[in-house]
């Protein structure tokens, strides 16, 4: 049995004439992005990798969330389609057993819905914990199952 835990970067900063990769996390992001990483943690949960947009903002919410964790910058995550995240999932060492997606939206959130359903949103600093059977080569949409979610503004 394999978790990939979907996390939407935490609030960030809108700045006049500061490009979008370029945006920092407000203070509440800092705060929601420690928050989310006690949730995971809480739950019994340790990501062998974390997978990370370069993005500031994504970058700070992994760094946060996940202080001891191995962290892998993919420029591919910026911008993504759910397709294109989950076939840079799918490339995970079939050793590892917890991954982390750290992302945004839209496409973090159409990944989690597409592979484990529901019918939740997705705002930032939120995280959906899904299970998954097979390996991650064989991860196809509607295979997995939704374990739990959370979000800043609902805790």
């Amino acid at each position: 049995m394999r978790t990939l835990i979907v996390l939407r970067h935490a609030k960030a900063a809108q700045v006049p004439g500061l490009a979008d990769r370029e945006r920092p996390l407000t203070d509440r992001g800092e705060q929601d992005a420690k928050r989310a990483g006690d949730e995971i943690r809480a739950a019994g949960l340790r990501p062998d990798v974390v997978l990370c947009s370069p993005a500031v903002r994504t970058r700070r919410t992994a760094e946060i969330a996940f202080p001891e964790a191995e962290i892998s910058y993919e420029r591919d995550i910026y911008e993504a389609y759910p397709e294109e995240l989950l076939e840079l999932v799918r490339r995970s060492d079939p050793e590892l057993g917890t991954v982390v997606l750290c992302g945004h939206n839209p496409g973090v959130h159409e990944l989690a819905l597409g592979l484990a359903g529901g019918d939740y949103a997705f705002r930032p600093g939120a995280f959906a914990v899904i299970e998954v059977e097979s390996a991650w080569a064989d991860l196809y949409p509607g295979e997995c199952r939704l374990i739990t979610r959370w979000d800043p503004k609902e805790s």
